[in-house]
């Protein structure tokens, strides 16, 4: 009689304690339900949650993992919820990590982006990559007249001995594009809200040209989040006819963030994500592993990816990104 009534009141004790377990698990499952309907409806907005939507590839991770917890604590309702947040979060993540059918036919451009940490990046490196991936036009982010001169010391003009260059003296602001072949400077196509992007057409061999945007708005920390805003909402939309047009550069902005997202939506593609390679992070490289993918390259509906690969650059807080692309005429 005693060991019954012992038990019966052990059960009694944790009744409440599993009913207030499962509410707690609810009450996470309704949070990560509110940080998914703001990725899903593009929502973002202000200096949190602009920079905390580029995580979402980890959200959706630690998504699974509390379906995992719920799913051992039985709580039916945060399973409900949570395995609804995750087929959302799934279907934002896992296409950039799977590989599209790559173009068929088109001339190949090879293509290298680098964000030079205002002058620091490493111009042996620079210049070796060049060589090695044989590019054809480079896109230079953060570019200061002394590393122009560590470049030209280097050799890159050997290679690439066309240039439309836009320096700074120092910090952030300008940017360059280097190429095989010969480079005419277009001014007009859009108003640039950041820092230096310079836009050149390269004159393919056989007289096709390609239209290159150099991509460098500002970062969204807290004081800028409008300005970087603009700056990516203000870039040139994927067009339908002329040369075919790339935009090769430090976006500062996720496949994650809304503007950016609408970006593609007027007709790029990302090279990355179309490869396979759209959850490589590239910044930061200093301090910290690379979280996030911020660097990108995206092509009109005329050209596309074969390949990504991407390059630790000493110096610099950003990866280098180089694309092998085929351009169709």
């Amino acid at each position: 009689m005693l060991t019954q009534e012992v038990a019966g009141g052990a059960t009694t004790r944790s009744r409440p304690r599993r009913r207030w377990v499962g509410r707690i698990a609810v009450a996470v499952s309704v949070l990560f339900a509110a940080g998914t309907a703001v990725r899903l409806g593009g929502l973002e907005t202000g200096a949190l949650l602009v920079p905390l939507v580029s995580f979402t590839p980890y959200f959706a991770l630690a998504a699974l993992l509390t379906l995992g917890l719920a799913v051992a604590l039985r709580s039916r309702a945060a399973i409900a919820v949570m395995l609804a947040v995750c087929v959302c979060l799934a279907w934002c993540v896992v296409p950039r990590a799977v590989a599209s059918a790559a173009p068929a036919e088109g001339r190949p451009l090879r293509l290298l982006t680098a964000n030079l940490n205002g002058g620091r990046g490493d111009a042996e490196t620079i210049v070796g990559l060049v060589r090695d991936h044989d590019v054809d036009v480079l896109s230079l982010q953060e570019l200061t007249f002394a590393e122009q001169e560590r470049l030209r010391a280097a050799g890159l003009e050997s290679l690439l001995p066309y240039q439309v260059a836009k320096p700074a003296t120092w910090g952030p602001v300008g940017s360059g594009l280097y190429a095989r072949y010969p480079l005419r400077e277009r001014t007009g196509l859009f108003r640039p809200v950041g820092h230096h992007m310079p836009v050149a057409e390269v004159a393919l061999p056989g007289g096709q040209a390609v239209e290159v945007v150099v991509v460098h708005p500002v970062a969204p920390v807290p004081s800028t989040v409008p300005e970087w805003h603009a700056g990516v909402a203000t870039l040139p939309p994927a067009p339908a006819t002329g040369p075919p047009r790339i935009l090769a550069g430090d976006f500062n902005a996720t496949l994650d963030h809304a503007v950016f997202r609408s970006l593609l939506d007027t007709g790029y593609t990302d090279a990355a994500a179309a490869t396979g390679q759209g959850l490589v992070p590239t910044w930061p490289m200093r301090r910290f592993p690379p979280l996030v993918a911020i660097d990108h390259v995206l092509t009109d509906g005329r050209a596309g990816a074969v390949a990504v690969r991407i390059h630790d650059l000493p110096g610099s807080d950003h990866r280098a990104l180089f694309a092998d692309l085929r351009v169709r005429g």
